[in-house]
């Protein structure tokens, strides 16, 4: 890529930042543009919202998206990292370097429609069910984490304290469909047959070239002011985290090695979490499924993840593909990978597994 393209594009993004001063939060007044006409009202402290400097849909959502077969995709590298979405038998994945650049997507999955939301700036990935409207960028940050907008009643949500924080829709909590993420090379195992989000977005960007410098790799980086930060984990380690009523337990990537199936219990219910350092998924057990036992076994050969001892084998999404429970799908807990410092901002002195 042009050497001169990558740092134009560079400076643009610097300079949008420098334009807003991230320490002035957002004018209370809910005429003042920023809110839209909403509501004064926020769940979160106003005092800490801030304008990102782009402004509503200064980094455009993609909202008629285009894919091409996993076969196609020439762009992307073995380690590139990549957010995969499995609904009613279609998996779709969305590549990083798009979403650094776009950070919401509105699409359609398995006959349904999803918002895909990313935030480069505190390595957050969620999949919400369409609450009968397309959802965009509102260029505002609450803990440097993304603040997405309906675009029917223009309500605030927080990405990652999973709820409308302002306007009419204030205080709904959108239903969440479980997110994979993970390197290229190992979503292709996964999932062979995949459609993948093109490069013919409509937007001219320089995907691939990630937008913010070092931020995702210097610990002390911070474009945005952080609440609280906590010194238990250095703040960008990537951690994943499984959330129920409020509460987190983490999980560090060490703690699956080369692959470990974790039954663990919080907040009074059980949790089955499996992973192997570099792909992870975690569901919530009940009935029959709470006596069995489970064992990481996926080879890179076929779709099956993990197995137990009643003879079943499951896919990374949870769904029985073998054995006398063949069709049944587990309960997906609310899990996210996360930089560590977001997790203790919005979920502060979270339990460690």
């Amino acid at each position: 890529m042009n050497r001169l393209r990558v740092l134009a594009f560079f400076s643009i993004i610097m300079f949008l930042m420098a334009c807003n001063s991230s320490s002035d939060p957002i004018d209370e007044n809910p005429n003042n543009g920023n809110n839209d006409g909403n509501t004064s009202e926020w769940l979160i402290p106003i005092s800490e919202v801030r304008d990102g400097g782009p402004g509503r849909d200064g980094i455009p959502s993609l909202d008629n998206p285009i894919f091409i077969s996993s076969t196609s995709v020439s762009y992307l590298d073995d380690d590139d990292l990549v957010i995969g979405i499995v609904n009613n038998g279609e998996v779709k994945v969305y590549p990083h370097l798009i979403l650094d650049w776009h950070e919401v997507v509105n699409d359609e999955i398995g006959g349904e429609a999803f918002v895909i939301s990313y935030c480069p700036l505190t390595g957050t990935a969620f999949g919400w069910k369409n609450q009968n409207s397309t959802f965009g960028v509102s260029g505002l940050l609450y803990n440097a984490n993304l603040i997405l907008y309906d675009r029917v009643t223009n309500s605030n949500w927080s990405q990652l304290s999973l709820q409308c924080v302002n306007g009419e829709l204030i205080g709904s909590v959108p239903e969440t469909i479980s997110v994979i993420e993970t390197n290229w090379r190992i979503m292709k195992k996964l999932y062979p047959n995949i459609s993948v989000l093109s490069l013919n977005t409509g937007f001219s960007r320089s995907y691939g070239v990630y937008p913010y410098g070092d931020y995702r790799t210097n610990n002390d980086s911070f474009i945005f002011p952080v609440n609280v930060l906590n010194s238990a984990l250095p703040n960008k380690e990537r951690v994943f985290v499984v959330i129920d009523d409020g509460i987190s337990k983490v999980f560090r990537f060490s703690d699956f090695n080369s692959g470990v199936t974790i039954k663990n219990t919080f907040n009074g219910k059980t949790f089955l979490i499996i992973g192997n350092g570099e792909v992870f998924n975690a569901f919530e057990l009940n009935g029959s499924l709470l006596s069995l036992t489970y064992e990481y076994m996926f080879d890179g050969r076929s779709e099956s993840f993990f197995k137990d001892n009643e003879g079943n084998e499951w896919n990374i999404s949870g769904k029985s593909i073998s054995g006398p429970r063949t069709g049944q799908t587990m309960i997906p807990a609310k899990s996210v990978v996360s930089y560590w410092f977001a997790i203790a901002a919005f979920y502060p002195n979270p339990e460690f597994f």
